[in-house]
């Protein structure tokens, strides 16, 4: 068994979303995998057992499996493609197939996931009423150019996007009373964003429901949000960029491209390090 500490979707060299990348020859049960999760503290690791098509591939949060992970994917690409060589690798998760395309050049680390097929619907009134209380927000907070959603890519997030930078900057809220919420109505995390401009994106992602309060960087909720764009009419979003992590001095740079055809497969690419 192999355990990497890997940072996926760094900013100049700096900062990134820590992952735990466990390769290992068969996976350990889930029990185990589990208090490995836990004991390495970060908000997802990852473990990749080889398969008949690739790796059969699993994500835990300290507290809680969880069907998919962005930033542990371009994590485990980078540690692939170190190992074997740059290449891509055929991810066989909970949340169905996916593909990472890793890559190893003068020493440097980057990854593209091919997200699983993407999907929104909006956001319900008890839901959105639920969630606007969890962090001391109101309607009147919110951009009325784009609707609040529940948005997904592998995982379930519920997108609220902000009109005021200075909202997104004072994201606070009860870690218990949000893991509630998130539980109740089956999401991974809930995402705070604030439009810049039609390409660029700043965000933050409350992840109560895995026991941590706020994710750095989430390549998952990166590749629902491109997809929803896409599927609003925002053809000017096809190719966006987010900013994440900075509030919490951990800077990370997501790239997302809109999938091919609407629901498909969304494209996420970051640069790793080692921590």
């Amino acid at each position: 068994m192999e355990v990497h500490r890997i940072a996926a979707f760094t900013r100049d060299g700096k900062g990134g979303n820590p992952a735990g990348v466990v390769v290992c020859e068969v996976l350990p049960d889930v029990e185990r995998m589990q208090m490995i999760a836990a004991g390495l503290g970060y908000s997802e690791t990852v473990f990749a057992a080889p398969s008949l098509e690739g790796y059969r591939v699993r994500y835990f949060a300290p507290q809680v499996e969880v069907p998919f992970c962005g930033h542990a994917t371009i994590a485990l690409g980078a540690t692939l493609a170190r190992r074997e060589g740059s290449g891509s690798f055929v991810l066989q998760s909970n949340a169905g197939i996916v593909r990472v395309e890793g890559r190893f050049e003068s020493g440097n680390m980057s990854a593209t996931l091919h997200s699983p097929p993407t999907h929104s619907e909006p956001a319900s009134a008890e839901l959105l009423e639920a969630s606007l209380k969890l962090f001391s927000l109101s309607n009147s907070n919110l951009d009325a150019q784009l609707p609040t959603a529940v948005i997904e890519a592998g995982a379930r997030h519920l997108l609220i996007p902000l009109w005021d930078y200075g909202q997104l900057v004072g994201m606070n809220y009860d870690l218990q009373v949000g893991a509630d919420v998130m539980r109740q109505w089956d999401l991974t995390t809930i995402c705070l964003v604030f439009r810049a401009s039609a390409s660029r994106f700043r965000s933050r992602n409350a992840f109560a429901a895995g026991g941590i309060y706020e994710d750095p960087a989430t390549g998952a909720a990166a590749a629902a949000l491109v997809a929803y764009l896409q599927k609003l009419g925002h053809r000017e979003s096809d190719h966006i960029e987010i900013l994440q992590g900075e509030e919490m001095g951990v800077p990370c740079l997501l790239y997302a491209q809109a999938p091919v055809l609407a629901g498909g497969s969304a494209l996420v690419y970051g640069r790793a390090r080692d921590i």
